[in-house]
């Protein structure tokens, strides 16, 4: 279903230079984010909880214009989150711009989800998405900046076996109006991503299967896969000073799924 891309050449203004944290970035789309800020000039850094991915894509960042940085964390421990944004926001210098990204797209059948697995899957793929901005609101007006909340098409297409996973990137949506107004006066933008079926190795190990594949060619309009890579250009640009006037919006990358 096509070839794959590679990351955005195009040069966005205001990046260079400017501090952003990934959440999520040790691997699959989040990985694609962080090469495509460093490749920006931007000072990256990110948060996984993957050791040996994390030190692999730093190492092989390693020649850009700032090598990331990168912290080990859980996020669901909300607790936490306070001090490994200000510690993060100290190393760079200030912030510009978070991605909020970081998830868990486990299936799940109704009759197998128990209250601890719901609380568990609400806070890998949504709370944070609020802690790590609240957290970030008091740099982030001293800049300006921007926020981009990742969530999915999997909540608009309906799909089965995940329901905790649908209601986290439904509600990531009505968070990221919800903070769009309530920061728009401090000068920080919020909007929101909504990737369709990318192809990471992730999906390609666990869900991937002849049926999946069949599906997704159905869906789409356009013949081909959609990659990380095919997610940076929007995230990008959201994230530089060309969206300066746009907020409170959603953007689909789906091949034409929706």
């Amino acid at each position: 279903m096509g070839a794959q891309t590679s990351i955005t050449t195009s040069v966005y203004a205001g990046l260079a230079d400017a501090p952003v944290i990934v959440t999520g970035g040790g691997g699959g789309i989040g990985a694609a984010f962080v090469e495509a800020f460093a490749r920006q000039g931007a000072k990256v850094a990110f948060v996984d909880i993957d050791p040996d991915g994390s030190a692999k894509l730093a190492e092989r960042l390693s020649d850009a214009a700032y090598r990331p940085i990168y912290r080990i964390f859980d996020l669901k421990h909300a607790d936490g989150v306070p001090d490994l944004m200000a510690d993060l926001i100290s190393e760079l210098g200030g912030l510009s711009v978070l991605v909020n990204n970081a998830g868990y797209d486990e299936r799940h059948a109704i009759e197998d989800v128990t209250p601890k697995l719901w609380r568990d899957l609400l806070a890998v793929n949504l709370d944070h998405h609020f802690f790590c901005t609240q957290a970030a609101v008091p740099a982030l007006a001293a800049r300006g900046g921007s926020i981009v909340n990742m969530s999915s098409i999997a909540w608009r297409l309906g799909m089965g076996g995940m329901s905790a996973y649908v209601t986290a990137k439904a509600g990531i949506e009505g968070l990221t109006r919800g903070l769009a107004r309530e920061l728009g006066p401090k000068g920080i933008r919020v909007n929101c991503v909504l990737p369709g079926a990318v192809r990471t190795a992730r999906q390609v190990e666990k869900w991937l299967t002849p049926e999946a594949e069949r599906e997704i060619s159905q869906g789409q309009s356009l013949v081909g896969w959609v990659h990380p890579e095919d997610v940076t250009g929007i995230v990008m640009f959201l994230a530089s000073n060309d969206a300066k006037m746009i907020t409170s919006q959603t953007f689909v990358v789906d091949g034409g799924w929706l």
